[in-house]
């Protein structure tokens, strides 16, 4: 692909509008300095020196897609307590918008504190809900996304799984039949617990652990022959156009039916993993969203993917770093 093409993709990136779907939730940082070993149990003392709040989850996919210049639309739910408060700032402060927000009285702010002494992590605390929504959340969250989607053109969907309880079966399917009525596109990125909710949706995302669990199939490691029998199955089952599979440190497996591909990972100094997952997939779904060659799709996520791991804790895409990056793919390497 030349210099030329690859420009008018990104400069193409501005022009896009992202609904982006799923549990959201407020990351959480405490950063200090460790010199010694507690007296009182064999643990490091952290000496703080910051504090900080950034949006987590759903929140940070939609970040990902403002950092690639494109405009996303966040529809997710947050408590009615203390957390759901910042939460709420954090949009305001970040100029995301706050319309796709359900405020529940029964449902808690989903909170991922990181604990950093010398730029390593040490610690994650989680302070979540797991329970699903209720029978009238369904509906009012339902409502909004449908208002969205009347009231604005939205290019590609993103539904973002975190099995936090929002992402029920009754949401996806409401999702699909308006996104169907549209032909907008969906880029799903699963857990689980709802791995075969999926159907007719244009990629579909998981990582080789979240694959293994959910198609209930232990190989060992990552075996291409395995992956390409359970990923055509699974296709044909679900009606999904893409499987993109994310494989760490060994790059990504694509499958369309036709290419079967292994994009492998960049070397990179690797600092922190946290948060790849949602570069991968905001990148993806713009690409989908464009129209792009599955190949490229994949290469030019595995990039977004290593790029976020050289920084510590959860942060958005440089998209002008993205950029000089995919400027260097070998052309080998984008044929189908």
């Amino acid at each position: 692909m030349t210099e030329a093409a690859i420009k008018k993709i990104f400069i193409s990136f501005n022009d896009l509008t992202v609904l982006v779907i799923g549990d959201a939730m407020v990351d959480s940082y405490v950063w200090g300095k460790v010199n010694r070993i507690s007296p009182e149990a064999p643990v490091p003392v952290v000496a703080v020196y910051k504090k900080e709040n950034r949006p987590g989850g759903a929140a940070n996919v939609a970040m990902n897609i403002q950092s690639l210049g494109a405009t996303p639309i966040l529809c997710s739910s947050v408590g009615s307590d203390e957390q759901g408060k910042n939460f709420l700032d954090l949009l305001k402060k970040l100029k995301l918008s706050s319309d796709g927000i359900v405020k529940s009285k029964n449902r808690s702010t989903t909170v991922k504190t990181r604990i950093i002494g010398n730029n390593h992590q040490l610690l994650r605390i989680d302070e979540e809900m797991e329970n699903e929504i209720s029978s009238k959340e369904t509906i009012e969250f339902l409502g909004i996304i449908n208002s969205i989607l009347k009231k604005q053109s939205i290019d590609v969907i993103i539904i973002e799984d975190y099995n936090k309880g929002l992402i029920t079966p009754t949401v996806i399917q409401g999702i699909t039949k308006a996104a169907s009525k549209k032909n907008i596109p969906i880029v799903v990125d699963p857990k689980k617990q709802n791995f075969h909710e999926y159907k007719n949706v244009a990629l579909f995302k998981p990582n080789l652990k979240e694959l293994k669990e959910g198609m209930k199939h232990d190989f060992p490691g990552f075996d291409k022959k395995i992956m390409d029998g359970l990923i055509d199955e699974f296709r044909k089952k679900q009606q999904i156009e893409n499987v993109m599979v994310t494989l760490s440190e060994e790059g990504v497996y694509i499958n369309n039916g036709k290419a079967k591909r292994v994009i492998p990972a960049h070397k990179r100094n690797i600092s922190d993993v946290s948060g790849a997952g949602d570069s991968v997939i905001s990148v993806a779904a713009l690409c989908i969203a464009l129209k792009l060659s599955s190949v490229f799709t994949a290469a030019l996520s595995n990039l977004a993917g290593g790029l976020v791991c050289e920084n510590i804790g959860v942060v958005s895409i440089d998209k002008e770093k993205l950029y000089k990056e995919a400027l260097t793919l070998d052309n080998e390497l984008l044929k189908p």
